[in-house]
């Protein structure tokens, strides 16, 4: 009873940057309605950032391995990467001719961009943040969600206005105003039906969230809680009516829980005779896929065409005139894609159109270190297996929507990512699992 009560009581004890994480998501509701969601991520991730070094320079040989700050090899990867991104920055600033003042303030972008991808996995290894405190952090978001859902509703039933206010806030700067607006409900532009977009920017960002945060729903331990961001995140993810969240929500953890057990004889032979099956069934199969890809485009036409004629610009003016560096800067398209950015859409496209081929490689290599990395550890450890499926949607979303611009929401997951890096590639000793250093 005793050890019962203690743990209990250790569920209450927040380490400092605990208490910090758990506050900036709690209240995310209230940070969107003031505008100021955008500029809470770097603020909290560099200022999570400098107290780690700090930390670092200062922790004390005698402190406890699982207690110190520390980077791993899987972290490195990402930093490089990310450093990588702003080489790529300032060389295509002065192929271009982009000037000094340009320079400063796409690098101050990156900062609050792509750097944050390297920042909070850092922060995830390198400080004490249990990945339980996020989950049930998340799930209190679901249930505020859960909360506003008949506002959200009742606004689109009595025809209120669909933006009430955008906030002042959007003085700091950022890609559009839409990042600091408050919005009750939106109208898709091709079938006239609504869409809700919840406290991000755009309907399909909030399926991409939907997504990561069903993941973290599915791990918290309290029942009551899990179910309420389990109803909470998917009706998210449903209300979004995003194609690709409807997908990925379905099949992500099913499919991690195939890669994660690739070690099982049962898994190894189930795939070697799923394969098998394919084969005899392939040109069904093929018919399948293109039959379900026509009905997926056929959904939203218009915005498929978009996509595609963005990615077909951006290819091409990436391999006729800045191949190696990229352009530096996002370009608006032309009126056949309704002025959308060069690129926009598709985190590779425009990685290739900004930053060139360095710039590609610069996420690509990182992502697929962690993607491996995962896969081996995920065999034998739970945190490593929910890392695997967020690197999954992560991956899966690169495809739709632009990463760099998105890093401001996602950043509870890439703490996640961060603390599984850590994690040691066996979680088994003498055939009886460890206790990983974050619980």
């Amino acid at each position: 009873m005793k050890e019962k009560y203690q743990d209990c009581l250790e569920d209450y004890i927040f380490t400092p940057e605990e208490k910090l994480v758990r506050f900036s998501l709690i209240w995310t509701w209230p940070f969107y309605f003031i505008g100021a969601l955008y500029i809470l991520a770097p603020v909290v991730g560099w200022s999570l950032f400098f107290f780690m070094i700090a930390r670092m320079y200062m922790q004390t040989p005698d402190r406890p391995q699982h207690q110190q700050a520390l980077i791993p090899i899987g972290v490195w990867v990402w930093i490089a990467g990310m450093l990588a991104m702003e080489l790529a920055l300032i060389v295509a600033h002065v192929d271009f001719g982009l000037g000094i003042p340009q320079m400063i303030k796409s690098s101050i972008g990156w900062a609050k961009g792509w750097a944050l991808l390297a920042v909070f996995p850092a922060i995830g290894a390198g400080l004490q943040i249990r990945p339980s405190v996020i989950y049930r952090a998340t799930c209190i978001i679901a249930l505020h969600a859960l909360l506003l859902m008949p506002i959200l509703f009742f606004s689109y039933i009595v025809n209120l206005p669909s933006q009430l206010y955008v906030s002042p806030l959007q003085i700091v700067g950022g890609p559009g105003p839409e990042f600091f607006s408050v919005t009750l409900y939106n109208i898709d532009a091709t079938t006239g039906a609504p869409r809700w977009r919840f406290f991000t920017p755009w309907a399909p960002a909030a399926g991409f969230i939907a997504n990561v945060y069903f993941i973290f729903a599915i791990q918290e331990k309290s029942r009551r809680w899990r179910w309420i961001g389990i109803i909470g995140w998917t009706m998210v993810a449903i209300l979004s009516k995003s194609r690709l969240a409807l997908i990925v929500i379905v099949f992500s953890w099913p499919l991690t829980i195939f890669f994660s057990n690739m070690r099982r004889p049962i898994v190894a032979f189930s795939g070697a005779g799923a394969i098998a099956f394919a084969g005899l069934v392939a040109n069904f199969l093929m018919d399948a896929y293109f039959a379900a890809l026509e009905t997926f485009t056929a959904a939203r036409p218009e915005s498929s065409r978009v996509r595609a004629t963005l990615g077909r610009i951006a290819v091409n003016r990436w391999q006729t005139e800045a191949p190696i560096w990229g352009h530096g800067i996002v370009e608006r398209g032309p009126h056949l894609v309704e002025f959308m950015p060069i690129g926009s859409h598709h985190s590779w496209y425009g990685l290739l159109y900004v930053k060139g081929i360095i710039g590609f490689a610069a996420l690509a290599i990182p992502l697929l270190f962690s993607l491996v990395e995962f896969l081996v550890k995920s065999q034998t450890s739970s945190l490593c297996r929910v890392a695997l499926c967020l690197i999954l949607i992560i991956g899966f979303y690169t495809f739709a929507e632009n990463l760099e611009i998105l890093t401001y929401l996602i950043w509870p997951c890439l703490i996640v990512v961060g603390a599984a890096i850590r994690e040691p590639y066996s979680s088994y000793k003498n055939g009886h699992p460890e206790k990983p250093y974050c619980c």
